[in-house]
C-alpha cells in the first residue's frame, strides 16, 4: 500500500469512527440537554486532538524552521 492510500484508509476510519460516535450520543436515552453537553465535549476534545495533529503535522513538515510550539492551529481549514 502506498503512503497516500494508508493515509485515506485512516482518515475513512476516524471518519467512520466520528459518525457512529455522534449517532450513538444522539440515540441514547438521554435528556437533550445532556446529549448537548456530552456533544460539547466530545467537540472540544476533538479540536485538542486536532490542533496537536496539525501542530505534529507542521513541525515535520517544516523541520526545526519556525515555532512550532506557539501555532495555535488558526489557519487550519477545517
Amino acid at each position: 500500500m502506498s503512503n497516500k492510500s494508508e493515509q485515506a484508509a485512516l482518515l475513512a476510519f476516524l471518519t467512520g469512527a466520528a459518525v457512529a460516535a455522534g449517532a450513538a450520543l444522539l440515540f441514547t436515552p438521554k435528556t437533550g440537554r445532556e446529549v448537548r453537553e456530552r456533544l460539547a465535549e466530545a467537540k472540544e476534545d476533538a479540536l485538542g486532538k486536532l490542533k496537536l495533529c496539525v501542530k505534529g503535522a507542521k513541525y515535520r513538515a517544516t523541520g526545526s524552521k519556525g515555532d512550532p510550539l506557539n501555532y495555535d492551529g488558526g489557519d487550519c481549514w477545517i
